[in-house]
């Protein structure tokens, strides 16, 4: 099956449970557009529920390139890997089960690439995690944080006014993305 009839059929299951947030296709052509131009060689994402998003940065990177997901749940963990074997991405793509802020200091980087799409509160947990092995540069996409503004503040007070970063807010009307690059 292709990639995108995979994400396809993640969507279409999206729509048949409420409880199955994915980023979905319209903030996911500005990730795919953000991961295409930026070409990075390692990726970390932290929630990968199903692995929609995953499938949907590997379909855009240069075939050395590979991704380093964390997901909570065993069990969303093994449908992701079943996911990214439908998709034939599965060769790229390493799924490590446990909490970000637990899994993220034992991870070998550098990472030039985050994407952040976990437990809001902790946004950035995530990233103070990873600064260390984030390459100079590295781009960070973070995931609902017009949804959770609330949750997420500490997060963008440190990505827009913290000075490491320059970041850019994209507004998709009942939601947004973040999209920082490391000084």
């Amino acid at each position: 099956m292709s990639t995108a009839a995979v994400l396809e059929k993640i969507e279409a299951l999206s729509k048949k449970q409420s409880g199955l947030p994915i980023l979905g296709a319209r903030k996911g052509k500005l990730l795919a557009e953000v991961v295409r131009e930026a070409k990075p060689r390692h990726i970390l994402e932290v929630g990968t529920l199903i692995g929609y998003s995953a499938i949907l940065m590997a379909a855009e990177l240069p075939p050395a390139s590979r991704i380093t997901c964390i997901e909570l749940s065993a069990d969303n963990a093994a449908k992701a890997r079943r996911n990214f074997a439908e998709a034939g991405v599965a060769d790229r793509i390493e799924v490590v089960v446990g909490s970000g802020k637990a899994v993220i200091p034992t991870l070998k980087g550098p990472f030039d690439f985050m994407f952040i799409d976990a437990a809001k509160e902790e946004y950035l947990d995530y990233l103070k995690a990873a600064e260390p092995k984030l390459a100079k540069n590295a781009i960070i996409v973070a995931d609902n944080v017009g949804m959770f503004r609330k949750e997420v503040t500490p997060y963008l007070d440190h990505v827009k006014k913290g000075g490491g970063y320059t970041s850019e807010t994209h507004d998709f009307g009942s939601d947004a993305v973040e999209v920082s690059r490391r000084k």
